[in-house]
């Protein structure tokens, strides 16, 4: 398996060619970086302007490993080639390094560049990314995998402190300023080029910078800045600490990889980088299994339309009276404090008077509210604040709250908020718990993470009075005064729901599930094996415009546009499975008699969909008839005797696990007299997923009228 990393954007705030003497400064030796053995130039060149500078190096290394390993290896050092390119016009700096021990064994690459800061001149941004492939190492591949991984990302941060400390040392020496490139003098004028990146610490680039000394370093005295991002769609080093906390090289990576895997397949807008990161914080940072939930999580925000839920749930007066919660200030690290007195809380009433539905629109506009009060909290205290405290009195609490269908109804609202909340709750402080509670705990617990149940804390009795207790957590100026606390707290105190207010037996919900947003612009569809998905359109007028969006949720999806003058008939199918389930939410329309170019045409070209991807398009009708959507389970071509299957089928019928594709998906028939803009230009509508998110830069540009927009 390829190891990769991706650094965020580093930022020196100091001009280029300063930074680049720091750098110079490493070479041939470096005692600040132990492993860094020494170097030797094997190539250099410069353009005839000197504006650029090439020079390819042999770097020694000494690689902390086992010395039974390096015996075995016979090794004891190793030596990468490492070639850089300098631009003194462009003011940039390309590292490009390869191993060179083991080259047929292991092959490690990695690419790192200087650049001047889009926003500031005067500063410097760097990048890093590279890749591990061990392809055999005498048995002990993952050994070697586990020690260049540590080893690798212990240097990476160490890089940045070693250029941060030549760079005091160039400022104590009086070198504070060094000129810009400039191009040659023409004949007649005095040479003073700027001297390039490759010469030893001693020689004309430091010279240069000791006759620049009296223009003061523009970074050193430069007032600290609020952390921005140099480029819209990158992460800034400066940024994820001020904003997203202290992470590992590793854990950056991650975050940055994930976060481009989703701007490529997600235009238009990403979640917010907090939110990317609670999902793999939630799954231990395993980018395969946190880009999963992630994307179960975005479609099914997107398909009950979650994000519209502060703006659009208005609770009921029932709620506001008898829903004993709510926010309360916020404990001492800052985090948002929601109070919930349970034990006060008549949930069979309130189950039976509002249904599920609305207590878990509640509950999720709860979990909005909590996003943004951490967003805004972010900014007062200037840290961050990803996830809230829950301060739950149990006072109160009996056998009433063990009532079944309330019960069920909490363990799906536990299944929700973990699925699609993860990593939200900091700490979770339990008082006055009953002798009932454990009934209740062992009922609720194996639903709750492992990682959720650790930000547990219980006291029962009066146990949470005095040291030890709620003092240490909250502040005792905000510690509720039903608590013993001084804090007059406005949580409604809550009370039995009256019977009168119950629902009727003909009002009660659908019990099977909760339903969000019955009136859902969007539909979920199955794709089987031999039975696709079809829906149909019917076009009254020549020139209309159809247009779809829809979201792979498992497997990999091959989607076509067809047309027939004919009325195809409906007729729902159960495809040949190996289990007995029925094909349920999946819709056969094309007669299996019919005949491609006969009985129907096809509108579009195959586009093959994969897992995760959301897709939007259009299509601008030429005729009139019955236009055939349609979603089949993607599979290899079949191949003819002079062809070999291509590499992508034969690898993606390998990973089918399942019989079974979902979707869901929307579509629109709009009149050419409804459309705006050019029917010769069709502009692909770009999917909306989220409040979480912030606009990337990248949108869809004018596309053809039959475009298909990942």
């Amino acid at each position: 398996m390829v190891q990769k990393y991706q650094s965020p954007v580093r930022v020196y705030k100091y001009p280029f060619e300063l930074v680049m003497a720091a750098y110079e400064k490493r070479f041939p030796t470096c005692p600040e970086i132990p492993v860094f053995l020494g170097s030797e130039i094997l190539h250099e060149s410069r353009s005839d302007d000197g504006a650029v500078h090439i020079i390819e190096r042999s770097c020694k290394l000494n690689v902390d490993a086992p010395r039974l390993l390096k015996k075995i290896a016979g090794v004891e050092y190793v030596f990468f080639i490492q070639k850089n390119t300098v631009n003194w016009k462009e003011r940039t700096l390309r590292i490009e390094a390869r191993n060179e021990t083991f080259a047929n064994r292991v092959v490690v690459l990695e690419t790192c560049s200087y650049s001047v800061h889009p926003e500031n001149e005067e500063w410097t941004c760097f990048e890093q990314s590279a890749s591990l492939d061990i392809k055999s190492f005498f048995g002990f591949e993952s050994t070697v995998e586990k020690i260049a991984m540590k080893q690798y990302t212990s240097n990476i941060k160490r890089g940045k402190e070693v250029i941060e400390h030549y760079l005091k040392e160039l400022i104590s020496q009086g070198i504070t300023f060094i000129p810009r490139w400039t191009p040659p003098p023409v004949c007649g004028q005095k040479d003073e080029r700027s001297p390039a990146v490759g010469h030893d610490a001693d020689d004309g680039l430091l010279e240069s910078g000791a006759r620049g000394t009296t223009k003061e370093q523009t970074g050193s005295s430069c007032p600290p800045a609020e952390a921005v991002s140099p480029d819209a769609d990158k992460l800034d080093a400066d940024y994820i600490e001020r904003y997203l906390g202290q992470l590992t090289p590793m854990q950056e990576s991650c975050l940055i990889r994930l976060r481009q895997w989703l701007q490529e397949t997600h235009k238009g807008k990403i979640p917010k980088d907090e939110h990317i990161l609670r999902f793999l914080r939630a799954r231990d940072f395993n980018i395969d299994k946190a880009r999963e939930m992630l994307c179960q999580s975005l479609s099914w925000r997107k398909q009950y339309q979650v994000d519209y839920i502060l703006q659009s749930w208005r609770p009921p007066a029932l709620l506001d009276e008898y829903y004993t919660g709510g926010w309360h200030y916020q404990d001492k690290d800052g985090r948002p404090l929601y109070i919930l007195r349970l034990g006060q809380m008549d949930t069979k009433g309130l189950v039976k008077a509002l249904g599920e539905e609305s207590l878990l629109r509640h509950v999720l506009s709860i979990n909005e509210e909590g996003q943004k009060r951490c967003e805004e909290n972010t900014n007062i205290f200037g840290r961050p604040i990803t996830s809230w405290t829950c301060l739950v009195d149990l006072e109160g609490l009996n056998m009433r709250h063990l009532w079944r269908p309330g019960v069920k109804a909490l363990l799906r609202i536990i299944e929700v908020v973990e699925d699609n909340y993860p990593e939200t709750l900091g700490r979770l402080l339990i008082v006055r718990a009953p002798r009932v509670f454990p009934v209740l705990w062992t009922l609720v617990s194996p639903f709750i993470n492992e990682n959720t149940r650790q930000k547990f804390l219980i006291y029962s009795g009066n146990n949470y009075q005095g040291p030890g207790g709620l003092v240490d957590y909250v502040n005792k100026d905000v510690i509720p005064d039903f608590l013993g606390g001084d804090c007059m707290c406005t949580v409604p105190e809550g009370g039995l729901v009256p019977k009168s207010l119950y629902q009727t037996e003909e009002e009660p919900e659908n019990s099977d599930h909760i339903r969000l947003w019955t009136e859902t612009i969007y539909h979920s569809a199955s794709v089987l094996k031999g039975a696709p998905h079809e829906i149909v359109v019917e076009i009254l007028e020549g020139e209309s415009v159809i247009t779809w969006d829809f979201d792979i949720l498992k497997g990999d999806v091959v989607f076509s546009l067809f047309h027939s003058k004919r009325a195809p008939e409906t007729s729902h199918k159960e495809a040949a499975l190996p289990s007995t389930s029925a094909a349920g939410d999946n819709m056969q329309l094309i007669d299996k008699t019919w005949v491609l170019g006969v009985d129907y045409s096809r509108m579009e070209s195959p586009l093959v969909c994969r897992e995760g991807e959301s897709i939007q398009g259009s299509h601008v009708t030429r005729w009139p008839g019955f236009y055939i959507l349609q979603w089949k389970m993607h599979g290899p071509l079949p191949c003819s005797g002079t062809s070999l299957p291509r590499v992508d089928d034969v690898l993606a019928s390998l990973q089918v696990s399942s019989h079974k594709c979902k979707l869901i998906y929307y579509y629109e028939v709009l009149a050419s007299k409804d459309f705006r803009g050019s029917m010769s230009s069709l502009e692909s509508c770009n999917s909306g997923f989220s409040q979480l998110s912030g606009a990337t830069t990248s949108s869809s540009q004018s596309q053809s009228s039959s475009y298909l927009s990942r």
